[in-house]
């Protein structure tokens, strides 16, 4: 599966931005999605996901109640809605795939095998 993430920009703290992965070559509907971020010098950490099509939603505390996963299976796509930035939210995202994952691993970066190019975020204070 070949995902494109799409979204990022320059916003002020408090701003929102909706990120987009869109996929093809396969079918979001039984993959598990997640975002993860890195900052620079920092190292790769979950953001959420959207497990197997979205039967459940999972979420990194630092992000929890400001951000929302959504997929839209028509579109073959899933989305972040960051609410309330933060000038710590800045980092490129990526979007994951994998088919197999299991829910433990959910938030472990090194188990996904498709990975988006990244999109950067950066919110001013």
């Amino acid at each position: 599966v070949q995902l494109q993430a799409s979204g990022g920009g320059l916003v002020q703290a408090g701003g929102s931005l909706r990120l987009s992965c869109a996929a093809s070559g396969r079918t979001l509907r039984r993959q598990t999605i997640a975002w993860f971020r890195q900052a620079p010098g920092k190292e790769r950490e979950f953001v959420a996901a959207f497990w197997r099509g979205g039967s459940s939603t999972y979420y990194a505390d630092s992000v929890k109640g400001r951000f929302t996963i959504s997929g839209d299976n028509a579109k073959n796509a899933v989305y972040l809605l960051m609410n309330s930035l933060r000038p710590e939210d800045t980092a490129v995202y990526y979007c994951a795939a994998d088919s197999s994952i299991i829910l433990s691993n959910v938030r472990v970066s090194r188990f996904y095998d498709y990975w988006g190019q990244g999109t950067q975020v950066t919110v001013s204070s």
